[in-house]
């Protein structure tokens, strides 16, 4: 029997506008958090507003994962995140 240790995801909170004010900002971090860890968790309980950019924002952070065999994971949405997510039918 052999066991590995399953390490937590690095958990990323992101809050107040996820707008294209804030992509590049947003950006920088994201993908800095997921270069250093092997899965990341991004709670997005806190976001007041988004629009498509800051929705393509997480899909491309998305597929960045995805390119690096890594695992990302979108934690809690607010109610404007789960709107547009709806309207965009993403899942």
């Amino acid at each position: 029997m052999s066991s590995q240790r399953i390490q937590p995801p690095a958990l990323l909170f992101i809050e107040g506008d996820l707008t294209i004010r804030r992509v590049q900002e947003l950006k920088d971090v994201l993908l800095a958090r997921l270069a250093q860890s092997q899965a990341l968790e991004v709670d997005l309980a806190g976001v007041t507003e988004i629009d498509t950019a800051g929705a393509q924002l997480l899909l491309m952070a998305r597929r960045a994962a995805q390119a690096s065999r890594k695992e990302l994971r979108l934690g809690a949405c607010s109610p404007a995140v789960a709107a547009l997510f709806a309207l965009l039918r993403i899942e």
